[in-house]
């Protein structure tokens, strides 16, 4: 009889090797991520000499060459808050794989039970009789293992395990937008101490020219009216300064955040810096085939799908039959016979239920996971096409403000020799203040529009490589 069970015993787990409910998955044939058009040259980045097509590098902030960006984005990487919690968020998903694949295993119990007492004398068929007290006791210990014959726990750990591949490129999502916006952060105190530098600078020119203004004036060849233009102009230039030191300070307190410090115990020196970092040659962009196996969203969102691919075979494996093989041994009476064969008792066999389908239970959790599974094909192909349309509009939108930097650059330049020219005229008294002013305003303005352009330059590349999925390795 012993040889008959574990010849069934078995042959049962060599079933459960051999069956596995619900569809494998595998990345959809018609998954936009597969189409070559999405895999190919970026249209932004085709005969640009702006981009070349060599690959990304992993820490791209280091093309910029600038000590005080590195130390800040490898500090932002080890204390920012958002990293940490995606940490242990990818934490508890490998811990659920743990628990998925301990179903896998059989479960043992023990318990042990002394008493002292007796029962009654009816129990014993003696009602006029009281039997006398006694020690007694009661152990056993019970062993249960979850046969998978139909792979639903299979289904399951698979699930899990995909959860938690989610959960790393979600992970690394984090990781590629906390560098990222370090880097803008950084670039933007960069960028208002620029352009309050270029404000102090036509601030600083202007009152040389209202005190020429007032000299002439003095000297009888001027009027008071042109010395209150000038004042006027200097008081209009100066009122850009507080605003630009406030961007300043609100970017440092950005940073302070990204990078686990308090606002207070960032250093002051930071406010100094006034050339905004910006990688000058040409941008290495790859192709969309790498983009596509970079970003971090698109891993995410396929682990998301494959997870939701195989909870319908744990939906289909509630369709069948659920079998539990069990082995109990017991040893109970009283504390005198402790030992005794008589005393022990021993059990073995399976544990088979069924919940019908005919419920309706089951097949409409199945057809609930295969509309989740669905969704998540959508989401998935969302996220390929969303991921190529930022990187494109990124790459064009970059080329382009390159093209009216460099406009701006030009009316800068011909803004600063017209000043000049009306500053000449009017020194030597060949016309009055106003074309002065007119030609001094329309510098402060060229200038201001120039140093804004290079700010949006640095900005538009942290846009450039958060697109392409940078900072990951």
């Amino acid at each position: 009889m012993m040889i008959h069970r574990l010849t069934t015993l078995a042959f049962i787990l060599l079933l459960a090797g051999c069956t596995t409910v619900g569809p494998d998955y595998e990345t959809p044939k018609g998954a936009a991520v597969q189409r070559p058009s999405a895999q190919g040259t970026f249209v932004g980045a085709d005969n640009n000499k702006v981009y070349s097509a060599q690959p990304l590098p992993d820490h791209w902030w280091r093309l910029n060459h600038d000590p005080v960006l590195d130390r800040l984005v490898s500090k932002a990487l080890a204390n920012n808050a958002n990293l940490r919690a995606a940490s242990a968020n990818l934490a508890r998903a490998r811990a659920a794989v743990q628990g998925a694949e301990a179903q896998q295993a059989p479960t043992i119990g023990v318990n042990a039970s002394p008493q002292y007492g007796h029962s009654s004398g009816l129990q014993q068929l003696q009602p006029d009789l009281r039997p006398p007290d006694r020690w007694s006791y009661s152990s056993g210990i019970n062993i249960a293992y979850q046969v998978d014959l139909f792979g639903q726990i299979r289904r399951a750990v698979e699930a899990s395990e995909q959860d938690a591949l989610a959960a790393q490129a979600a992970y690394e999502a984090v990781r590629v937008t906390v560098a990222a916006e370090t880097a803008r952060a950084y670039a933007a105190i960069c960028s208002a101490g620029m352009e309050r530098a270029s404000a102090s600078k036509s601030v600083r020119i202007q009152k040389e020219s209202a005190s020429i203004a007032n000299q002439l004036w003095q000297a009888g060849r001027g009027t008071e009216l042109d010395v209150t233009r000038a004042r006027g102009l200097v008081q209009q230039l100066t009122a850009n300064i507080p605003m630009l030191q406030a961007r300043q300070q609100v970017a440092l307190f950005r940073l302070a955040t990204l990078t686990g410090e308090t606002p207070s115990a960032m250093p002051a020196s930071l406010l100094e810096c006034a050339t905004p970092p910006r990688f000058t040659g040409s941008i290495p962009v790859g192709n969309g085939q790498q983009l596509l196996r970079r970003r971090p969203d698109i891993r995410q969102a396929e682990r998301t799908l494959a997870a939701a691919t195989a909870r319908i075979g744990v939906a289909i494996g509630d369709l069948y039959p659920k079998i539990s093989l069990g082995l109990s041994a017991a040893s109970a009476g009283p504390t005198s016979m402790l030992g005794n064969k008589s005393t022990f008792s021993l059990n073995m066999g399976p544990l088979i239920s069924w919940t019908l389908p005919n419920t309706g239970a089951a097949r409409a959790a199945i057809a609930q996971a295969r509309a989740t599974a669905d969704a998540e094909y959508a989401h998935f192909d969302a996220t390929v096409l969303n991921a190529l349309q930022e990187t494109e509009s990124a790459l064009v939108t970059y080329a382009r403000q390159l093209e009216r930097h460099a406009s701006l650059q030009a009316a800068r330049d011909t803004a600063a020799r017209a000043a000049s020219q009306a500053s000449t005229l009017y020194k030597a008294g060949k016309t009055d203040y106003l074309p002065v002013l007119d030609a001094q305003r329309t510098l402060a303005g060229a200038d201001s529009a120039l140093a804004e352009s290079q700010a949006q330059l640095a900005n538009m590349q942290v846009d450039v490589f958060l697109a392409l999925g940078g900072g990951w390795e």
